[in-house]
């Protein structure tokens, strides 16, 4: 057990503590008036941590506060760590980004496009282009998520049991039979979704490894990295350090109504291993998976990646070099689109003016439903992160105000 902790003062990094503090005055608020029950934000640079904020409950019926050492679902926040975890095994030789997946998961071997009709009569026609692995870990595959309401396809999904994880004695292999019989939204490359196609490539990887997905990511990134509090479930020991899941009681998003039953799919190991959503860990752990990013691959000595491929990751590799805001379907997203690329794995700020948030060109990023997120920003050797659980992430501005929050802090 280990709690995020500083270990260097702010001024002897560049950053000015009482302006750091902002960022506690700013989401003390939010608790305040109920729209977050609790958080934990963090930031470090230069690989040391400058700041630790926390404020609230990680269980407010509970009267649980937030610590620096409670368990988050971490939602989409795993498929980076998937994605590192396929990136190894690339680098092993295993296979080619350019690999077709159908011969490693045979159900992908005849993909079908969406091209109209009705969620009960769908038509559709042969894909001309084979589901790559890169279109996977790009999310230009084609696929889709059943809790997304802007398509047909979408409702196809919910009406195969996939809104929100898979039904109950499925495991990855079934739900990629069930994701292969759907129809594709887009010929694979020619267009970005926010999908399951992260865990189609965990799949991908259990196959190339003949492990189960929870074993080869701890193998491939979770132990080398001693991040032993993240997993696909909290072990009963410590589920008191859980936090509690919350969603937007529908009072213009005033006040977070928690969501006990949902939550309690952390507690206990699932059917199908999720590689695009499916871990919990801690702020303490998931800085040991930025800190080993800021540093090019390397952590206390344990390389994961080299650098080279770790900038290759982060380049943007949507087709035509355009951003999100070009690409991207109408669809939901954990990041904003303008001035927003979309490397292996990760989102990458290629302009930030259209946002209208100061991050730095070449930060790269991802976060989770339950409105966790972080990023790294090589150039000014940040890494920012933010704990809070509450569903959906799009709920309040958090990440926009995070960032104008720490970016004003620099002051060297």
């Amino acid at each position: 057990m280990a709690g995020i902790e500083t270990t260097v003062e702010a001024g002897d990094v560049g950053l000015d503590e009482s302006r750091l503090e902002r960022i506690t005055s700013h989401f003390d608020r939010y608790v305040a008036d109920g729209r977050l029950a609790g958080y934990l934000a963090t930031v470090a640079r230069g690989g040391e941590v400058a700041y630790v904020g926390m404020g609230g409950y990680r269980d407010r019926e509970a009267d649980k506060p937030m610590t620096a050492d409670t368990i988050f679902r971490i939602y989409s926040m795993t498929k980076p760590i998937t994605t590192v975890a396929a990136m190894r095994l690339w680098e092993e030789g295993r296979f080619e980004l350019t690999d077709e997946i159908a011969p490693i998961i045979g159900a992908f071997k005849d993909p079908r496009v969406f091209v109209g009709g009705s969620l009960n009569d769908p038509i559709t026609a042969p894909s001309q282009e084979p589901i790559r692995i890169w279109h996977l870990m790009t999310h230009t595959a084609g696929m889709t998520y059943g809790f997304q309401y802007t398509h047909t396809v979408d409702g196809l999904y919910r009406k195969a049991g996939y809104e929100w994880g898979s039904p109950a004695g499925v495991d990855l292999a079934g739900a990629c039979e069930t994701w292969a019989s759907l129809p594709l939204l887009f010929e694979p490359g020619t267009s970005w979704n926010y999908s399951i196609a992260t865990d189609v490539l965990g799949r991908v990887i259990e196959c190339v490894t003949g492990e189960r997905l929870d074993v080869a990511l701890r193998r491939l990134v979770l132990d080398p990295l001693g991040m032993d509090e993240t997993g696909f479930f909290a072990p009963e020991d410590v589920h008191d350090r859980v936090a509690q899941l919350y969603i937007p009681d529908g009072s213009n998003g005033m006040r977070a109504f928690p969501v006990p039953d949902m939550g309690k799919a952390a507690l206990r190991d699932p059917f199908a291993h999720s590689g695009g959503g499916g871990l919990v860990s801690t702020a303490h752990d998931y800085k040991r998976f930025t800190g080993m990013l800021l540093a090019g691959g390397e952590l206390d000595g344990v390389r994961i990646l080299s650098p080279r491929t770790l900038d290759y990751m982060t380049r943007n590799h949507l087709p035509g070099d355009v951003d999100l805001e070009v690409l991207a379907e109408d669809t939901f997203s954990e990041t904003a689109y303008a001035g927003v690329g979309f490397g292996l794995g990760f989102a990458v700020v290629l302009d930030s003016r259209p946002s209208r948030v100061p991050t730095t060109e070449g930060s790269y990023s991802w976060g989770g439903a339950a409105s966790t997120a972080f990023w790294v920003d090589p150039a000014e050797g940040l890494e920012v992160a933010f704990y809070t659980q509450l569903l959906p992430s799009g709920t309040h501005p958090i990440r926009s105000q995070l960032s104008q929050l720490v970016y004003s802090s620099i002051i060297d």
